[in-house]
């Protein structure tokens, strides 16, 4: 099967890189995105939006034959659901990486804006739980890596326009949110939880243990069990 991996923000295609050599050894073939626009100045990107990251992963897509799984992680998972929005006949599951479907219009999230792009905003911006496990080192290298993202690329609203989507399985591998909630969002199905209640097969995996930190960037923290769960995901 092939496999597109899409980044959440300001994550190119190398932060797969200790992900994607368990997927291939397992005989899928991955491709790792780097989405339009990131680490180039405003000049260059302010005319990307959110619709131009689903474009690529859709032309991705429409490159490849066979059967298409794509991950999204974070922020990432919005544009993975929309590329299963505009090709529902060709995706064969999404994966959502510690993050939920959007709804039609929603967006990933506000960031402050220097020099008319989005750059990581450091780790002091999320909360503990979050980050608790990456030590300093993977915390410094990562952050080093990181690059800007295009203005309008986390505030854009994503639209969706075809329910086919929600018949197209998925699968959410949570690091930071306990399967419990996810299921008691989907039960009581508040209005930005919609999408995830509307979709017609879901499964959960949950990828920390009992009183196991895993956070919101689990392929610098565990990549090997991320790995895992993707191929259970595919199955």
């Amino acid at each position: 099967m092939h496999i597109i991996l899409i980044p959440g923000l300001w994550l190119d295609a190398s932060t797969w890189g200790e992900v994607t050599p368990a997927l291939e050894a397992a005989g899928h073939r991955t491709h790792p995105l780097t989405m339009p626009g990131v680490g180039a100045p405003a000049a260059d990107s302010s005319r990307i939006g959110i619709a131009d990251w689903v474009a690529a992963v859709v032309d991705e897509i429409d490159a490849l034959d066979g059967p298409v799984a794509v991950v999204g992680h974070s922020g990432g998972g919005n544009v993975a659901y929309g590329a299963a929005d505009a090709r529902p006949e060709r995706v064969t599951r999404v994966v959502f990486l510690d993050t939920i479907p959007p709804t039609d219009g929603g967006s990933i999230w506000e960031f402050p804006v220097v020099d008319g792009v989005i750059p990581f905003p450091g780790w002091d911006s999320f909360e503990e739980a979050e980050i608790a496990d990456l030590d300093p080192q993977t915390r410094a290298d990562a952050a080093a890596r990181a690059m800007s993202v295009p203005e309008r690329v986390p505030t854009d609203p994503l639209r969706l326009t075809d329910e086919r989507r929600r018949a197209v399985p998925a699968t959410i591998i949570t690091s930071t949110v306990p399967a419990d909630d996810i299921r008691e969002y989907i039960a009581k199905a508040p209005a930005w939880a919609a999408e995830l209640a509307a979709i017609e097969n879901l499964d959960i995996i949950v990828l920390n243990g009992p009183d196991e930190a895993t956070g919101h960037w689990p392929q610098f923290s565990k990549p090997g069990a991320v790995a895992e769960a993707i191929l259970q995901a595919i199955g």
